[in-house]
Formats: structure tokens, sequence, C-alpha cells
């Protein structure tokens, strides 16, 4: 399943990535794709915020991979920009993959592809004129096609 959504202004972008916390439920995977400076860590802290992290997430560039708790869910920001595959086995993401409340966000997420479920939100904000973005969303499974279809509604 897939839908584009049409983004005017960063309150937008927060806006939707509020709605699509508040429809996760542990477990999900969200892939981050486009551009540098397209938004995707804005996504990821306005996404945080709603699941009420106290932590304000950062660009896990430098980190590659930092992690954020809340009462309810670890939240796992993972940035695999200028990883290879067989580099990202030194992440540990199969230790983190065992924890059901885990919401894995994985920005630049191709080199990690076959390390998480193909049931997945893939998530690519395109940028357009301003602050305009298009950001399409691909649901990969039964769980991330429930969760779009309930973001799509709230649209």
């Amino acid at each position: 399943m897939k839908r584009v959504f049409k983004i005017n202004n960063l309150a937008d972008t927060k806006m939707l990535a509020s709605k699509t916390a508040n429809l996760i439920k542990g477990g999900e995977v969200l892939f981050l794709s486009g551009p540098i400076g397209a938004g995707k860590t804005i996504f990821v802290k306005a996404l945080c915020k709603e699941l009420k992290i106290k932590q304000s997430p950062i660009s896990a560039s430098f980190s590659l991979a930092k992690k954020y708790t809340s009462k309810k869910y670890t939240v796992f920001h993972i940035d695999l920009f200028r990883l290879e595959e067989d580099e990202i086995y030194n992440l540990g993401i199969d230790e983190m993959l065992g924890n059901e409340k885990a919401i894995f966000l994985v920005e630049w997420p191709d080199a990690g592809a076959n390390f998480f479920t193909k049931d997945r939100l893939n998530i690519t904000i395109n940028l357009e004129t301003g602050d305009k973005r298009k950001i399409e969303i691909i649901a990969g499974g039964k769980k991330s096609t429930e969760v779009l279809k309930k973001l799509w509604q709230k649209k």
C-alpha cells in the first residue's frame, strides 16, 4: 500500500509524525529516506515527542545509533548513511530487535534493509519548493498497512 502526503510547511511534517506516533504500538520499523535537509530528523523529533520521549533526538549521523526511552517505549534512532552491509553487524541491531516494545527509526536505510522486517513503513521525504514536501509512505506488510490506512483516514 502506498500513500502520498502533501506537506506545506514544517508544522505539517511534525503533525504527520505525531499522528504516526499515535498509531504505533511498539515493534514497528520506520525507514526514513530523502536528501540531506529534507526533514527526516524533524520527523523523528516530532514522533519521539509524541511518544513522551524526554530526550530531544539529534541527528544520528555521527553516532550511528541512539537509544531513547519513555515509560512505554524504547526508540532506536539509527543512521546508516556511510555504512556498508557488513559494517552494520557491529551496531548490534540483532540485540535491539529482541525488544517487542522497541520502535526503529532508520535514516538512510538501504544498506540495512536485510536486517529488518519487510513489514515496515518506508517513508520518503521529497523536497519541493520552499518548505513544501511530498512525503511518500509505503507499507510493507500487514501491521504497517493497518497503520498507514489509519494515518490516511486521519489526514
